[in-house]
């Protein structure tokens, strides 16, 4: 087997168990892509096994740090059984689930979501598009379930030197139409996801708790009038209504997504009359509804990427800044605000600051009422701060 052996005083990360291996790290050896290769200290000392990527600056992503371990197909079957197995422990009030989440999971570049009885999956790494076959065999032995779609259409492909990969990877040639809409069950919600064509995998699982507690907290407090911002399909708006809203506005800048989040409305049984779909620009409506003097009972900000590395962050901070400062202006005494940031580059403590320079830009104070994290099916480990992406702030403004 290939060896890689790293510059004296790389091997501090992987010896916390941190799995990954920068290309500045390496001193020596190569391997195809996907090869599994041994890490080595730069005395020669074993650290871990790993996924070689010829192309990524993340050279190396450590499949054990167990030298006796080996890494075949009984390893992914392990990994994926105790990533479903924690998932059945975690009593998820929905039948969509985060299955396996990357390195968490102990499976870098693997993601695999369950929507009821069909699985979709992204491959987002050298190692488990070498593995792909194994690891689809082991999803569906793991789950029960017989679909398996592919979504490994994500740009950190091309970082990996890997094409787009999108299809069927598994589903049964008799009494199935290859489908790829299906409706979920959330929190007594019904959502369809279009496993095909929506973002991601399908759908946002991990914003799923914060769903239910924006709908507690809409009833608690009262709210009336709701602004859902990038509302996607309208899972947010759906909690809206549900917490007793009696008019809510989606905004988004896509026409088929607002459409979807019409169809949620009249599907969980709300008079279409109390939601309106939106399709334009965040920012302008922010701005034109301050113009117009209009005001919210309770705003939901939860944007898109804006910072997918540190190197971002700097831009990212002043676009976070602007939406924020015009929602809080937006917001009536006692609105509340729910406000997210899913980017890489901008860590939770530096997002409650652009939030609070938002506040003092305004002209307004806040209550924080909680701070907003990814559902427990996205799980982080202690040794991999890097998977706690998404970070949230409930406030309740003065």
């Amino acid at each position: 087997m290939k060896s890689i052996r790293l510059r004296a005083g790389k091997e501090r990360s992987l010896l916390r168990r941190h799995p990954w291996v920068f290309e500045g790290s390496i001193a020596s050896g190569k391997a195809d892509p996907g090869e599994t290769v041994r890490i080595d200290a730069h005395d020669g000392s074993f650290l871990a096994w790993g996924a070689y990527s010829p192309t990524s600056q993340i050279r190396v992503r450590a499949w054990s740090f167990d030298a006796a371990e080996r890494v075949d197909a009984s390893l992914f079957a392990r990994r994926i059984e105790r990533a479903v197995a924690l998932r059945a422990r975690l009593a998820i009030d929905s039948d969509a689930q985060r299955l396996v989440h990357g390195e968490a999971d102990g499976l870098p570049g693997l993601i695999v979501d369950r929507y009821g009885d069909t699985l979709s999956a992204q491959f987002l790494g050298a190692g488990v598009e070498r593995w792909k076959p194994a690891i689809a065999d082991a999803l569906l032995a793991a789950t029960g379930c017989v679909r398996l779609y592919e979504r490994s259409d994500a740009s950190v492909r091309e970082l990996e030197g890997l094409p787009s990969a999108t299809g069927w990877l598994r589903r049964p040639d008799a009494d199935d139409d290859g489908a790829t809409e299906r409706t979920i069950r959330e929190h007594g919600w019904q959502l369809k996801v279009d496993v095909a064509e929506g973002h991601k995998t399908g759908y946002y699982l991990d914003q799923r708790d914060n769903r239910l507690r924006f709908m507690q907290l809409v009833r608690q407090f009262g709210c009336q009038r709701v602004l859902n911002c990038y509302s996607y399909t309208g899972g947010f708006s759906v909690a809206a209504l549900a917490g007793g809203a009696q008019q809510v506005t989606s905004v988004d800048s896509s026409g088929p997504a607002l459409a979807r989040a019409s169809e949620h409305v009249r599907l969980n049984g709300f008079d279409a009359a109390r939601h309106e779909a939106l399709d334009a620009d965040v920012n302008g409506t922010l701005r034109r509804h301050l113009e117009l003097g209009e005001s919210f009972d309770a705003i939901v900000l939860d944007p898109p990427k804006f910072a997918p590395t540190a190197a971002h962050a700097e831009r990212a901070s002043r676009a976070y800044k602007d939406i924020n400062r015009l929602a809080l202006k937006l917001l009536v005494p006692g609105g509340l605000l729910f406000t997210f940031s899913c980017s890489g580059g901008v860590d939770a403590a530096l997002f409650h600051k652009i939030v609070a320079g938002a506040g003092l830009d305004a002209g307004v104070d806040g209550y924080l009422l909680e701070r907003l994290e990814a559902a427990p099916d996205h799980p982080t480990t202690v040794n991999f701060p890097e998977g706690e992406y998404l970070k949230g702030l409930a406030i309740l403004k003065q």
